[in-house]
Order: C-alpha cells, then structure tokens, then sequence
C-alpha cells in the first residue's frame, strides 16, 4: 500500500469520526449550543480543553520554533503552559459560578453595561479572526503535503468539515469531537518522538531522552547538538541570545493572554458545578502536560536529524549530493515549503550560517558559496519528522491525523467563540432582545457558518507562519481581556467607565504598535517603519508589547474610576457573591 493511500485512511477516517460524534451529539437548544446544557464530566472537559487549547501552533509550529531557535524560544513553553495556570486559578472556577455562556457576556453584565459587553465583543473577534488564521494555515501546509492536494482545495476539504461538526453540534458537538481529537493528536504526535529519541539516545521517553547520551557520539544529546551547530555558525542551542526584557515580555504577554482567551475560558462553562470547572482545570494540565514536555525533544532532535542527513560523515566532510538527499525531501520540496539551490554548483547541499562572519572565511575555504536550504518553513518539521527518521508508512498516516485534529479542534472553539458572540452578545443580548430560541439557534448556526467562510478566506491568504500568527493574538487577547475579566473579578469598585477605557486603550495600543512596526504582516502598504530592533520603542518587540497593552489598560481603568460614578451598590454584591463561597461569613463571623 503506498504512502498517499495509507495518509487517506487515516484522515477520512478521522474525519468521518468528528463527523459521526457530530450527528450523534447534534445540539437541540441555545444551552447545548453554547454550553454544551452543563452536562460535560470533567475529564472530558479537560481532554475536550487540551485539545482546543493544543492548536496548529502548539502541535505543528511550536517544536518547529524550539527547533531553530533553541532556549530562547522556550517562552512559548513558559508563557502557555503558566497561563494555563493562571486561567484555572485565577478565572475559571468564578466565570463558571457567574453562570453566563459567554465571556462579552459576564462584561456586560458585570459592567452594568452595553458599551462594554460591545466592546468585549469587538475585542473577541479581532482576536479570534487573528488566532484562527493560524489554524487555516496550519491544515493547509498539512492537507499540502500529506493529500497531495494544493493549499486552497485543502482548505475547503478542512472548511467543510469544520461547517458540518461545528455548525451542527455546536458546543455539544464540538466537546466530544474535540475529545477524540486530543486521542489522535496526542498518539499521532508522541509515536514518532518515541521512535526518534529511541534511534538517537536508545531511550524511548522522549522527555527523558533529551537529557541522555547520543549514542553515535557519546556525548549529551544537547551538547552534541550545540557542537555540530556551533561547526556550522549557528548560535548554540542551549544558550540565550536575544533580549531578557523581551523574552519577559513575551512570556508575560503569552501568559495573560492565554488567560483571556475567550474559546478556552468558555470550556469551562460546560461543566455542571464550580467544583468541576476546578476538576476540570487539573485534567487539562495533565492533558496538556503530555505534549508539551515531549515539544522540546521533538525540536532538539528533529534539528540534529536534519543536520547529521545532510553531513552524514561529520559537518567537516562532504555533504550529500542532491541525487542522494532522501525522501523526505524530495517529498516536501514538492509542497514549497522546502527548497534547495546549488549556488556553488558542486552537486552538493550545503546547510550553514552563512551571515556568521566567522564562519564566512571557513565556508569559503571550503568552495561553499552559501547556505544552499535557501527555504526551510519551520511549520514542516513535525509533520515531517517521521519520514526524517524514516519511521513507517502507517506513522507518517498517523502524523497527517493529527496536525489536522490540531488544528480543526482549536478552529472550532474559535469560531464557537465568534458565533456566540455574535448571536448571544450582538443579536440577542442587544438588538432583538425579544428573539425567540428557536431564532438564536438559527442565527448561531448561521453566524458559525458565516465566521467559517471568513476564516477560510484569511486561511488562503495567511499573514506569516501559524505560531507568530497566534502569538498576535495573544498580544489582543492579553491587553484587552484578561484586565477586565480580572478587575470584574477581584475589584468590586471598578466601574462599567473605567472598564470600557481600559480595554479600548489596551486594544487600541497594542494594535497600533502591532501595525506600526509588523504592517507587512498583515496589509503591506501599512509597514510604517522598520521591523527591526533599533526601531522598537525601548527596544520592544512588537510581540512582546501585549503585556505593556495590559498595564496599560489596568492603569487607564483605575485612573478612569476615580473620576467617575461608583460601582452601583448591587454589582458590588453581586462581584461579593461570586468570590466569597457561602457560609464563609458565618465561618468568620462577619456577614
């Protein structure tokens, strides 16, 4: 059986599933629509969450990004996996005792207002159109490579099988989907890195193995990676090279905006008490868990994989030919998103930093007149990991399931997230109060469909590889959000004023200092100034500026409600009695 008929059994097979759940779990009302009717045990709902939380970005770019940026990309590692953290302690549990269905919502009824649940809403869609490019993205380099089908009608085959399970399903649909979604990505991606660390360190726990010996050379895998890395003037692996400010920021930025993510806290309000959304919280931590510790063993040895193919005999000896490269290259070449050039035209591929004017003079010496991968889309790497370690056919199937379940499991709770903004925040909560049931549950369907055209759309013009996509949002998310989610939680006195000037600055700065410097990324004519570190203010990168738009909007907030009405005295209660549990008056003795 060759190889293009194995990837198809795997993903129709896979797709029929989602499909199938879909049907069986078809939503009939608004409750099982939004939140799936309450009903959702807690280690569902945490599979259900770490799957929507593992997105194109966490299962196909961000060993990727680990992979040719070593340590210093490690803050994508520390900023999700802490902000996890952050939402299952700090948000959760209160949204859910709160008892509404969607973030907007809890704003808008905290604030006592409209303007603010509006401007919740606005903030939720720029950031969730902005996150769910990446996810488009990332199932069109999968559908390119692994159904030999080209990125647009890969696209549509992915569309349309979102429209069916989502548009169908709603949140019902969608959690139990996700459920069987989390079961293949999880096999799909820790079989080969099983495999892989068993070949390079004869350990198969891939967490274990990237601390053991490389067992050709005898050396510690990481120190053997910096070695051959260091020989062909790459920074090493495990050092830090960038700015520590930056990489704070970042990591901050990742942290809280992973914490206001409106898709991920909306999982929580699918469970039927407080107690399971803390339940709930754990489970998906340890789901999580499972692939993420894997991630960064994934990344080191995929990167020695690629080198030690190309320098079979040592990275001082001949490379390969171009007849003799493998497969896998030949396979991906096929997609775009690898190239070679023969720029001395030897026969041979040479693989180096070719910027180092150290290594320069060397590389000269040699006849080498450049770095000759003059293409390497950082998102292949795991999807392509398999066939570099020419693991079997069925493996290589599996890995194909599950980039695509990555990125359809994350894409769905984001468009859930627009639709329901959009039918529950827009139409029913402010213009049509007065719609009946049946009439929200037509207009959330149609919403979802309309919010997956678009998204397809943005998917077949991508603004830049799926993980720096997503890092954007994150940036919204974290200044708009997550300041007010957490002052209507933890500051009674913080006014519906102050609350709307807050996210309107957050959102409004970072989306600026985005635009500003990162124009190119999305609209070319906007690029204003040079995206380059001598330009950023105070030397910020404009990834890392989320965290600044979040200071920003606390502050702004804080100094707006010194200035202007109160918090009336019933939201402050009310802000009480989502915090305090019952009885904890009469434990105290105060009431």
């Amino acid at each position: 059986m060759d190889q293009f008929t194995i990837n198809l059994i795997f993903v129709v097979g896979t797709f029929l599933l989602y499909i199938g759940i879909a049907i069986w779990a078809r939503a009939g009302s608004t409750s099982e629509f939004y939140a799936a009717g309450r009903s959702v045990n807690p280690v569902v709902n945490g599979a259900a969450t770490a799957a929507d939380w593992m997105s194109a970005a966490s299962f196909i770019s961000m060993a990727g990004l680990i992979a040719f940026v070593g340590y210093g990309n490690s803050t994508y590692l520390m900023g999700w996996t802490g902000g996890y953290v952050l939402l299952a302690l700090l948000l959760a549990p209160y949204l859910r005792k709160f008892g509404r269905f969607t973030v907007p919502d809890f704003i808008g009824d905290r604030f006592y207002s409209r303007s603010a649940r509006l401007v919740a809403v606005a903030s939720l869609l720029i950031m969730s159109v902005t996150y769910v490019i990446g996810q488009m993205t990332g199932a069109g380099v999968a559908f390119s490579r692994f159904l030999e089908v080209d990125a647009t009608t890969g696209l549509m085959i992915a569309s349309g099988v979102v429209f069916v399970y989502a548009v169908l399903g709603g949140m019902k649909g969608i959690t139990y989907t996700q459920l069987a979604q989390y079961v293949v990505l999880i096999i799909a991606y820790t079989i080969p890195a099983v495999f892989i660390s068993l070949q390079l360190t004869g350990n198969g726990i891939p967490q274990l193995g990237l601390f053991s010996t490389h067992t050709e050379s005898g050396l510690p895998l990481l120190a053997k990676l910096d070695q051959v890395l260091l020989e062909l003037g790459f920074q090493d692996y495990t050092g830090h090279h960038g700015s520590t400010l930056n990489m704070v920021l970042f990591t901050m930025s990742l942290m809280i905006g992973t914490a206001g993510l409106p898709h991920v806290i909306i999982r929580f309000f699918t469970v039927p008490k407080v107690s399971d959304a803390r339940k709930s919280a754990g489970w998906a931590l340890v789901f999580i868990a499972l692939l993420y510790t894997v991630a960064p063993a994934v990344g080191a040895m995929a990167r020695l994989n690629i080198i030690t193919t190309i320098y079979p005999q040592g990275t001082e000896n001949a490379s390969i030919t171009y007849d003799e490269r493998p497969d896998w290259m030949h396979n991906w070449e096929q997609t775009g998103l690898l190239k070679f050039e023969d720029l001395n035209g030897d026969g041979r591929i040479q693989y180096y930093n070719g910027a180092n004017e150290e290594f320069a003079a060397v590389a000269e010496s040699r006849g080498w007149a450049g770095n000759e991968m003059v293409t390497f889309n950082q998102d292949i790497l795991v999807l392509a990991n398999p066939e570099i370690a020419q693991l079997p056919g069925w493996v290589v199937g599996l890995i194909a399931a599950g980039g695509l379940a990555a990125a359809l499991s994350t894409a769905a709770g984001l468009l859930l997230a627009i639709s329901s903004a959009i039918s529950h925040d827009l139409i029913k909560s402010t213009f049509k109060p007065n719609i009946s049931e049946k009439g929200e549950l037509l207009a959330a369907r149609i919403s979802m469909a309309v919010a997956i055209m678009v998204a397809t759309w943005l998917g077949l013009n991508p603004p830049g590889f799926a993980a720096q996509t997503v890092a954007l949002a994150f940036g919204l998310a974290a200044s708009s959000l997550f300041p007010a989610i957490m002052m209507g939680i933890f500051y009674k006195r913080m006014n519906s004023t102050g609350a709307i000037v807050g996210m309107l600055v957050g959102l409004l700065s970072t989306c600026l200092y985005i635009f500003t410097y990162l124009g190119w990324f999305f609209i070319p004519e906007t690029n204003m100034l040079p995206n380059t570190p001598d330009n950023w203010l105070f030397g910020i990168s404009p990834l890392s500026f989320g965290a600044v738009g979040a200071a920003l909007n606390f502050i702004a907030a804080y100094v707006t409600m010194l200035f202007t009405k109160p918090t009336p005295e019933r939201i402050q209660e009310l802000v009480e009695s989502i915090r305090v549990p019952r009885g904890a008056g009469a434990a105290t003795g105060h009431h």
